[in-house]
């Protein structure tokens, strides 16, 4: 066992040794019946005798911090307990205000019994035993290498099988130069606008949208305005002058649902161009879609290289995998790149090899055709139910994309939805309430994912769900 002892500037080297081992004990960082080093070792480290060291652990015998036996060796007493460690001041340090607001996600540590919180996928039907074959002859094939950095854009195999995928299932017509591997959708929006805004400069989101990037965007110093969804997508019209970026999800808007339409993409197109503005269209479970034709990205309609194409693998694949990626015009390209590089370097090697083999050899198509028809299923049950058993009390907006529907309680006010879920938690049922997700004018209603709940489960928590709200 290495403990850290320094005797830098002390002259009393037994009673140093002998303080600091003790103060391990007491405060827990030598644990009950773990070895401390053997005497000739910790001597050999300290350049000091060993005659010196073994006083020392003499004393804390005696004491009875330790137990030495014959053979063995010396460690910590079995019944020797860590005291309480005294609060420490806060010291001169003060960090950033704009800190203050945000809150570390705590929800996803208890496991809910009837899940229906958004953006979460059946990890029980994700394919582990391929994908542990994947990430283990990546490590063998690692472990012969040479041990180096990669590219910050990313695993070259995996830029180039991204490229493909995205091409031919949502025409992005894209080269794997294009192509930046990133810790997720929000280190893409990260990089993004490090790339191209600085303090001051005024960044445009959905409202009601998702809350970390705002903050995100917030903490670089961007003025974030958030701007209303209607049934055709965000209102172009509402954005206001001198907008340098737009965050918009046109495929399925998250959280409501809705799909931009095609007249409003053109729309904000044109906006874009004219106030020679940037667009990140966020793509982030449009691989799920339920009927209706495929809508084309905003990246495919872009003529004047604009749209900056995000996508992820948290929702068809795995929330842990914490790998998304960024298609970025050739403009702005290496600029991102550059910001992935003093953002982390890059992502784990390992884990895109494997993807990209996953991707080539067609274990992620298979499992995407599997998952749509799973989806599929408790999307109609879930839809089928709120339309019946809802009626009087929510409105479901229509949505046939993703692993969530938005419900509104237009005879319902905010604070009654929040007792709803308050209640419905207390029951084992984990649900959103929709005001959570906006920023200028709280909506009343529930956001419901379905996409983490096994389907035999869903008419039982929709049940216990529906006795929240009280008689009909």
């Amino acid at each position: 066992m290495d403990i850290h002892v320094s005797l830098v500037g002390r002259a009393n080297l037994r009673a140093e040794i002998y303080r600091q081992l003790r103060q391990a004990i007491l405060d827990g960082r030598l644990r009950s019946g773990e070895a401390l080093p053997p005497t000739r070792e910790l001597a050999e480290r300290l350049a000091v005798a060993r005659a010196t060291v073994v006083v020392a652990y003499d004393r804390l015998a005696r004491e009875g911090f330790v137990t030495s036996r014959v053979g063995a060796g010396t460690f910590v007493t079995a019944f020797a307990t860590p005291l309480p460690r005294r609060k420490s001041r806060r010291g001169a340090l003060a960090a950033r205000e704009i800190w203050s607001p945000v809150r570390l996600p705590r929800a996803f540590a208890r496991k809910a019994t009837y899940e229906f919180r958004a953006g979460l996928p059946d990890a029980s039907l994700f394919p582990h035993v391929a994908w542990q074959r994947l990430m283990a002859r990546e490590l063998r094939a690692q472990a012969g290498a040479s041990g180096v950095y990669g590219h910050p854009a990313g695993h070259a195999a995996l830029r180039e099988a991204v490229a493909h995928r995205v091409g031919l299932a949502r025409a992005v017509h894209c080269a794997p130069d294009d192509v930046t591997i990133t810790n997720g959708t929000q280190q893409a929006v990260d990089v993004i606008a490090r790339a191209l805004i600085g303090p001051g400069d005024v960044v445009a989101v959905e409202d009601p949208g998702y809350p970390p990037i705002r903050l995100l965007l917030r903490s670089l110093g961007a003025r974030v305005m958030s701007i209303p969804v209607d049934a055709e997508g965000l209102v172009v019209r509402a954005l206001p002058p001198r907008t340098r970026l737009v965050l918009v999800t046109p495929s399925h808007q998250f959280p409501l649902g809705v799909t931009m339409s095609l007249g409003r993409r053109l729309e904000l197109l044109q906006w874009a161009e004219s106030q020679r503005a940037a667009i990140v269209e966020d793509d982030y479970d449009s691989e799920f879609r339920f009927g209706g034709r495929p809508i084309e990205p905003l990246h495919t309609l872009d003529t004047a290289g604009r749209v900056i194409y995000v996508g992820s693998f948290s929702k068809t694949m795995l929330p842990t995998l914490r790998l998304g990626f960024v298609v970025a015009p050739a403009a702005i390209r290496d600029a991102v790149q550059r910001a992935k590089y003093l953002a982390d370097w890059h992502s784990s090697l390992a884990a895109q090899a494997a993807l990209a083999r996953f991707i080539e050899d067609g274990g992620f198509a298979r499992h995407i055709r599997k998952m749509e028809g799973v989806y599929e299923a408790r999307h109609e049950l879930v839809v089928r139910t709120l339309a019946t058993d809802f009626a009087r009390h929510l409105e479901t907006v229509p949505s046939a994309v993703g692993l969530h529907v938005a419900a509104l309680a237009p005879r319902a006010s905010v604070a009654t939805i929040d007792r709803v879920v308050r209640r419905a938690s207390a029951r084992g049922v984990e649900v959103l309430p929709l005001s959570m997700f906006s920023l200028r004018r709280p909506l009343a209603g529930l956001v419901i994912g379905y996409g983490a709940i096994a389907t035999g489960q869903i008419p039982e928590g929709l049940r216990r769900l529906r006795a929240c709200f009280g008689s009909r």
